[in-house]
């Protein structure tokens, strides 16, 4: 099989497309290294463009026409960023979504499974949630993905295209390999910012504290970006089964089932650093919402997905990639 992946020099984008090849599947990576890295690209059949550029789509699939699907992880994934600019998310995720949508249906290629995000959902009073729960996104980045939703049912209910959403929680760790991780030096998500913390000697800020959870912080679901990719594998190898002629959209959550506050992710990370990491609290950043965890149990049925790593592990691994991301990717970025 062969596959493209949009956003393949991305953190998510690559390691699905690393599972891929340890899986017996060719990955095609498209990227306009606008967050990506050239890095992750190396030794892999690459494009470097924008998925709005038609001619260059026509190009990829009249060079490898035996491209059997299309995993669609290119977009601006961060929440404050996208406060401040939202036609910049908008632009990114949704309009050429839309464009990338109509290039590969001039294509003939009928297969598409799309990296959404748990941050669409409206979290019930326990803090969980499964495919059916209610919308209710709080930023831009989260609406983008929610129109994009939207979108492609509308496309795949008359169109010869079928779209498996895979709506993510919250990725953690690296490629145990150590093949690609996060490629930013300073990530603004919790874990980046508890390691940029231990780095530097200086406290961690937890930001919003008076949430209704057992200790105030935020609720996270947080997964492991390895155990992430390899649903994506199962996916595609199981991608007419789970979406046959007549249902042409659906969505599965890919969580762990448990959720972990951010005061717990800090006292998990504590439990594996030699040096214990302080922190302080601080209001919410704008967009930032209370969160959820999966109640769901559609990944193990439909994917016989169940996660392998654990919030230590991926802890671990995070490190691990912090250690190494300079020699890999220079000191730069």
């Amino acid at each position: 099989m062969k596959v493209l992946i949009s956003g393949g020099a991305g953190y998510i984008g690559s390691t699905i497309a690393s599972a891929c090849l340890d899986a017996g599947i060719h990955p095609v990576l498209l990227d306009n290294l606008a967050t990506g890295r050239r890095e992750f690209t190396v030794g892999r059949d690459f494009y470097e463009g924008d998925i709005a550029d038609g001619s260059l789509i026509d190009r990829i699939f009249a060079e490898h026409p035996d491209i059997e699907a299309v995993v669609h992880c290119a977009a601006l994934i961060v929440v404050p960023d996208s406060v401040a600019d939202p036609v910049g998310y908008y632009t990114n995720n949704v309009t050429k979504s839309l464009e990338f949508v109509s290039h590969l249906l001039r294509n003939g290629c009928g297969r598409m499974i799309f990296s959404s995000s748990a941050s669409i959902y409206a979290a019930g009073d326990d803090f969980t949630v499964d495919e059916d729960s209610p919308h209710a996104p709080q930023s831009p980045y989260a609406r983008t993905k929610t129109v994009c939703e939207g979108m492609f049912a509308d496309i795949a209910a008359t169109q010869p295209l079928r779209i498996l959403s895979l709506r993510y929680f919250n990725p953690i760790g690296a490629d145990p390999r150590m093949r690609t991780g996060l490629q930013l030096r300073r990530p603004s998500h919790a874990l980046g910012k508890l390691i940029e913390a231990y780095e530097d000697g200086t406290p961690f800020t937890v930001t919003g504290t008076d949430w209704p959870t057992r200790d105030g912080s935020g609720i996270r679901d947080y997964v492991h970006v390895w155990d992430l990719a390899a649903a994506h594998v199962a996916a595609l190898t199981r991608f007419d089964a789970l979406l046959p002629a007549q249902t042409r959209s659906t969505a599965i959550n890919l969580g762990t089932g448990t959720g972990t506050t951010v005061h717990e992710l800090a006292a998990a990370f504590n439990e594996v650093v030699d040096a214990p990491v302080k922190t302080t609290d601080a209001p919410p950043r704008p967009g930032d919402v209370v969160g959820a965890y999966t109640r769901s149990d559609r990944a193990g049925r439909l994917l016989d997905w169940h996660p392998r790593y654990s919030v230590a592990d991926g802890i671990r691994h995070s490190l691990e990639w912090a250690a190494e991301r300079d020699g890999i990717l220079g000191p730069v970025s």
